[in-house]
């Protein structure tokens, strides 16, 4: 064990005068010598170059002994604070040591966002993201989107991955249209999903408490009775079988590439929020898949009629009188004629919309918001966990 060096009173004193006067006589004495303008209050007493030179200047003039030297080096040594070494980040590296880094493997549908944005939507701080897979073992976790990863298996069995380091899987498609890969077992540590069992649960939207000027939501005009866009035309899908059968009772005005009625990103709110009743059908059906499809009608000012999981799972999201649930009725045909009541009689139309005095629809941001709630979980969450079988908690 290292002892401090004992000292007079008369050291002791010669200790006080030094730390005194170094930055006084010794700068008119000595100033030609030293580069002053590398000194300051913090780096001197952080043992930096002003120290030295000090010390320096001292001993060549015989103004301090060896042991008051050895005293003042061990003294400022000791008070300095401990040094922790962080990953080398080459993105954003005045920020690393006080972040939590997160690898984008890959950016979702290539959708790439800064980790400022975390704070803005979420009030999350601490967060950047990156997408060099170089830096692949120095980051806190790693993201994997399912959907992008089926030519990357072969490397991510064969990576390896710190005990601390969280990987994970982030998939917002249903079972039915997920690849189903064995390698994914025992592999990460952390789910993101739509299903609320998940460990960081994103859903599609959520309705939220309304401001006093969005609980004075007025219904926007209608020229359409019932609409549908869909992009996925499947026959063999319940939805499109469903949909045949209710044309037979009921005009609906449908859009995309399999009707030849394409609507753009910018004619696309206007087109649902013209129609009074929007076809939310989900192309599977399984437990908390509620997608955009719903969301969005709800935020445009359209009743959603819907198929998917049932009506009690949709409850658990949204109110019972905010939307009409095709299970409710024996046949294509009933359902038609309730929708034909509805649309004839304004009053009961509206009580669709009474939750609108309470509350708001909003969707989530895809991607974005996954990294940033994976980043608070990290930040937050230091404990062990494993997915041990992915395949049977996701397929089943």
């Amino acid at each position: 064990m290292t002892s401090t060096p004992s000292l007079g009173r008369y050291q002791y004193l010669l200790l006080v005068l030094f730390l005194l006067v170094c930055f006084g006589g010794v700068f008119y004495t000595y100033m030609p010598t030293i580069n002053w303008r590398q000194c300051s209050a913090v780096t001197f007493f952080s043992y930096d170059v002003c120290l030295d030179k000090c010390l320096d200047v001292f001993k060549e003039k015989h103004l301090l002994n060896s042991s008051i030297i050895s005293t003042i080096n061990y003294t400022v040594v000791k008070q300095q604070p401990p040094i922790t070494t962080q990953p080398v980040m080459e993105e954003n590296q005045e920020t690393h040591d006080r972040n939590t880094i997160i690898l984008m493997w890959p950016w979702p549908f290539g959708y790439t966002f800064q980790g400022e944005s975390c704070s803005v939507k979420f009030g999350i701080e601490g967060c950047h993201f990156t997408g060099d897979r170089n830096q692949h073992d120095k980051v806190h976790g790693i993201m994997f989107h399912h959907r992008e990863i089926s030519g990357d298996l072969q490397t991510l069995t064969t990576m390896a991955r710190s005990p601390h380091q969280r990987w994970v899987w982030m998939n917002m498609e249903s079972p039915e249209n997920s690849g189903r890969w064995g390698e994914l077992d025992n592999l990460f540590n952390i789910t993101s999903n739509y299903r609320r069992d998940s460990d960081i649960w994103v859903p599609y939207g959520r309705l939220r408490k309304a401001t006093e000027q969005e609980k004075n939501f007025q219904i926007p005009p209608k020229d359409k009775t019932v609409c549908w866009i869909v992009s996925n035309w499947n026959p063999n899908f319940r939805r499109v079988k469903y949909f045949d059968e209710l044309t037979k009772h009921i005009k609906v005005e449908a859009y995309g590439r399999h009707f030849n009625r394409f609507v753009s990103d910018e004619d696309y709110k206007a087109t649902m929020s013209s129609c009074k009743f929007y076809l939310s059908f989900e192309n599977s059906n399984h437990k908390d898949y509620i997608t955009e499809k719903l969301f969005n009608a709800l935020t445009l000012g359209a009743v959603p009629v819907v198929i998917g999981p049932p009506r009690d799972n949709y409850e658990e999201f949204i109110p019972a009188d905010s939307f009409i649930h095709v299970d409710d009725f024996k046949t294509p045909q009933e359902l038609a004629e309730y929708l034909t009541l509805l649309d004839q009689n304004q009053t009961l139309y509206e009580q669709y919309f009474n939750w609108r005095k309470e509350f708001t629809a909003e969707g989530s941001y895809f991607g974005l918001e996954h990294a940033c709630r994976i980043c608070q979980y990290i930040r937050s969450y230091t404990g062990y966990r494993v997915v041990t079988s992915l395949s049977k908690w996701y397929w089943g």
